[in-house]
């Protein structure tokens, strides 16, 4: 039986199992484009070995500013199956990491879901993180209530018209809404392993500042807060590396400024903003950025050769 997509906000209604591609321009196969432990997240999910990064391709947002542009527009990537995802958890998890992070996922959450189940059919307890642009159908996040132990969500616009203009969704804002909600639903408090170091279950919002839109930043910030308090955990990102040519955008060409930024953390503040990770000064750069050159996606197995 054909089965449209429905799995995202896009809704776009094709048969990516038959061979078309919808708005996130992948097949419904998992395509990775790099699965190793990532040092690069906030210090509560990277630790000191690593989150277990598995980053996908394809993605239902087409930011114009994305730094993960050659990923998130499904050009690279080596398909899998649900059992080689499987195996990749487990692989990441005997070199030490202390979480899978599933980046980019939405388009590939069926596969994901069969292949968590499957690793934990084998014995796998570490917390598995969903790393997602916001972007997420409340319907389709209650299908991995029980399975992800972390939501690492971004927040990143409270205007639909900047919605609209920089990732082609102008019910932005409403959608990830109502997507937080039902994950703080399922995780209401950041709970912390032994040492109170690594998270182990929680919600963490991300919003990255863009230049000339503060103003923008701070909505999300009273949005986010005013909502849920300090149950969930804020991250306030400088990190905006200009790559490419933004769309075209000139107001998107630049970095964030100290003193932009300054002003979103200052307004956190000043609204009692305690459970937060701030970011410190010249954090632009694309070392932010890996190498998407599938290190890790299928590794060679070594042959008994007689």
């Amino acid at each position: 039986m054909t089965q449209l997509c429905s799995i995202c906000p896009r809704g776009c209604g094709v048969d990516r199992a038959g061979g078309q591609f919808g708005f996130c321009a992948v097949p419904d196969a998992p395509v990775v484009a790099r699965a190793a432990p990532h040092f690069g997240e906030e210090p509560c999910i990277s630790g000191t070995r690593g989150s277990g990064a598995v980053f996908f391709s394809g993605c239902n947002l087409r930011c114009v500013f994305c730094q993960n542009r050659t990923i998130s527009r499904g050009e690279h990537g080596k398909e899998i199956t649900v059992a080689q995802l499987g195996d990749i958890f487990l692989r990441l998890r005997d070199e030490g990491v202390h979480n899978i992070n599933l980046v980019s996922p939405t388009q590939y959450t069926k596969e994901i879901i069969a292949a968590v189940r499957m690793a934990k059919a084998r014995g796998f307890s570490l917390p598995f993180v969903w790393n997602t642009g916001g972007y997420e159908r409340a319907e389709t996040l209650r299908a991995l209530e029980g399975l992800v132990d972390i939501y690492l969500t971004d927040y990143k616009y409270a205007s639909g018209e900047l919605a609209a203009r920089y990732s082609a969704a102008a019910d932005y804002p409403a959608v990830a809404d109502a997507a937080l909600r039902e994950m703080v639903r399922q995780q209401p408090a950041c709970v912390y392993d032994s040492d109170g170091e690594l998270l182990t279950r929680g919600v963490i919002v991300r919003h990255l500042v863009l230049p000339t839109h503060a103003d923008d930043s701070c909505k999300v910030v009273r949005r986010v807060f005013d909502a849920y308090g300090d149950r969930v955990i804020l991250s306030l990102m400088s990190q905006y590396t200009p790559v490419g040519d933004c769309g075209g955008f000139a107001e998107l060409a630049s970095p964030v400024s100290t003193d932009e930024y300054d002003r979103v953390v200052d307004f956190a503040r000043s609204l009692g903003v305690e459970n937060a990770f701030i970011q410190e000064g010249g954090c632009v750069s694309e070392s932010f950025i890996p190498a998407f050159d599938t290190t890790g996606v299928l590794p060679e197995k070594k042959e008994n050769r007689k």
